[in-house]
């Protein structure tokens, strides 16, 4: 009876490997202050629709208009990019931009018609860059 100490060293290898793989369930911890999937949505939502108003107005600033969106929600900046961050490594960022385009058009009907136009265009357009 010979020990194998390759075989040995290669089953320890694969039991600490699982081992680690079950106990990392997640990439990144969550955010102290993790901002709720739907007022995530929320905000996309609103600063979508305050990019679009520097093609109604040029010299808009977008910037004190993002600022808003954030203070009337009593959201500070840092907590909306480490949500947006935490969200984007979980996967949940697809539903949460999807649902963003979903108040768009619930809020402007009209934009419906020139998503669909743009997505026949771009079959293959991922949710963010809707």
């Amino acid at each position: 009876m010979e020990i194998n100490h390759r075989e040995i060293m290669k089953n320890l290898f694969f039991v600490i490997l699982s081992f680690l793989m079950l106990s990392c369930s997640e990439l990144i911890d969550p955010p102290k202050n993790l901002i709720e999937k739907d007022k995530m949505s929320e905000l996309i939502a609103e600063f979508a629709m305050n990019d679009q108003l520097n093609n109604f107005i040029p010299d808009t600033n977008i910037e004190n208009a993002t600022r808003y969106a954030l203070k009337k929600q009593n959201i500070n900046a840092a907590d909306f990019i480490e949500s947006y961050k935490f969200y984007t490594a979980t996967g949940d960022i697809d539903k949460i931009l999807n649902n963003a385009q979903e108040i768009v058009l619930t809020k402007d009907p009209a934009a419906k018609e020139y998503i669909e136009k743009k997505l026949k265009e771009n079959k293959n357009v991922p949710a963010f860059a809707r």
